[in-house]
């Protein structure tokens, strides 16, 4: 895949070693027979899966099959009503909702939740923490925010504030960036720019990744592997590359029309 000019270059032989590196570690994230759900509703049932350090995995099925609802499990926004969440081989499903931004998780809503009332440069620095994401480096991969960053929130538009909730939650230094249908309604130059921007973030190998999307060409040519839901239930868990090349699986599974 190519990325954007403007995305953080790395070497092939880095790339190499770093995904050899994490096949040989634990999961990163691991769920075992996961039911969740909100209050009594139980929307996912029996969810498993792995997620390896540095890995990318696109979830993808038609609208209402849960992804949101797997995405908000795991950030602690549902009830859990059985199975476990572990997240670098510690429980993540006894962590309150408050603290899992804390233990390594970053959320990008489709609500994207920026403050309207601050600057790009303020909603950045507000909550960062120290570590491989700086301004200087979210500006490398957001040539776009770096321009707008003494304009306020709600000076943007739905693009650039889409960048701006993704390249916040990197300020918090995250293991794991979870993005909620991040391309959705967006104009195609903003698509290409976003599209650009999630493949340097998948490739690097410095975080895990979860891409809900619509979408799901697009998702799995961003991806390493893939999942697909449907009625609350995994129906898919390979690779992502394997699946985008049977277009008649894909075409069962999800529909592509």
């Amino acid at each position: 895949m190519s990325t954007h000019a403007a995305a953080m270059p790395i070497a092939s032989d880095d790339r190499l070693s770093r995904q050899e590196s994490t096949s040989t570690t634990a999961p990163l994230l691991e769920l075992q027979d996961v039911h969740a759900g909100y209050d009594r509703a139980v929307i996912l049932e029996g969810v498993s899966f792995t997620l390896a350090q540095g890995s990318s995995l696109a979830l993808l099925g038609r609208n209402g099959v849960g992804k949101s609802t797997l995405i908000g499990t795991l950030m602690g926004a549902t009830r859990l009503h059985r199975g476990s969440i572990h997240f670098e081989g510690k429980p993540l499903h006894t962590v309150p909702a408050h603290r899992r931004a804390a233990a390594g998780l970053g959320w990008v809503a489709q609500e994207r939740w920026i403050f309207p009332s601050l600057s790009v440069r303020e909603n950045l620095t507000v909550a960062a923490r120290k570590g491989l994401w700086t301004l200087a480096r979210i500006f490398e991969l957001f040539p776009r925010i770096e321009e707008r960053q003494h304009n306020l929130g709600n000076q943007l538009s739905g693009g650039e504030q889409q960048m701006l909730a993704i390249a916040r939650a990197l300020m918090l230094q995250p293991r794991l960036l979870l993005l909620d249908e991040p391309l959705e309604g967006l104009a195609p130059v903003i698509v290409e720019q976003l599209t650009h921007a999630i493949q340097a973030m998948a490739s690097s190998g410095e975080l895990s990744l979860i891409l809900v999307e619509q979408h799901a060409q697009q998702a799995l040519a961003m991806t390493r592997q893939a999942l697909v839901m449907d009625r609350g239930r995994v129906v898919y868990d390979g690779d992502s590359a394997g699946l985008l090349a049977d277009t008649a699986r894909l075409e069962r599974l999800i529909g592509l029309g």
